[in-house]
């Protein structure tokens, strides 16, 4: 029977945050400017389906400058309670503004206000100027919810290909690879295997 690469992630998934003792949702996203310089570093997983992967941040970042030059991005969860890793290659698009109003909105409200406050990868002159950035947000919202910042938004990775690395005693490593074929999130996959 043919396995659904989003199944088998659901199922991975599940696990990890069962085994995981922190950020079970933590990811490596690496991007790359227009000229091919890469950069990666860790984000956290916000929302998942056959659609793909949402992350969220500031439109003004690095990443997001990255994605806005190069809108294709890479994917890595590893899960080391489980021995296992998740790599993920796909385009990236912007999710929609409700979306992002949505989740917004579930934020903590601290980290609604940090939101406002960050200059999101620009330089900072000292940490007492991003405090006293964050108070004049709380002050500027004093009494009223936070509104999502017209700057800040989520970004939705498209899988392409998946490919899912089990450890295995003396490097024998299992993986299993998707790569799309057709159109359509729900179909249109390939299955194989790689040497470890």
């Amino acid at each position: 029977m043919f396995e659904n690469p989003f199944t088998l992630f659901d199922d991975w998934y599940a696990a990890a945050r069962e085994s995981e003792p922190n950020d079970p949702n933590a990811m490596a996203l690496a991007t790359a400017d227009a000229g091919g310089r890469p950069s990666v570093r860790m984000v956290l997983l916000k929302g998942h389906g056959a659609d793909g992967f949402v992350f969220y941040t500031n439109r003004g970042s690095r990443k997001a400058g990255d994605l806005t030059a190069n809108a294709q991005a890479a994917l890595l969860f590893h899960w080391k309670s489980l021995r296992r890793q998740v790599r993920i290659e796909g385009a990236v698009t912007h999710v929609t503004d409700a979306e992002s109003d949505a989740y917004f909105a579930t934020r903590s409200r601290d980290s609604q206000l940090g939101a406002w406050a960050s200059d999101q990868s620009r330089p900072l002159e000292n940490r007492e100027t991003f405090e006293a950035r964050f108070a004049e947000m709380q002050a500027r919202f004093d009494g009223a919810d936070v509104p999502r910042p017209p700057f800040w938004g989520g970004y939705r990775v498209t899988p392409e290909r998946l490919e899912f690395w089990q450890d295995r005693a003396h490097r024998l490593h299992e993986r299993r690879v998707f790569t799309r074929d057709g159109a359509g999130p729900d179909g249109g996959w390939t299955k194989g295997m790689l040497y470890p």
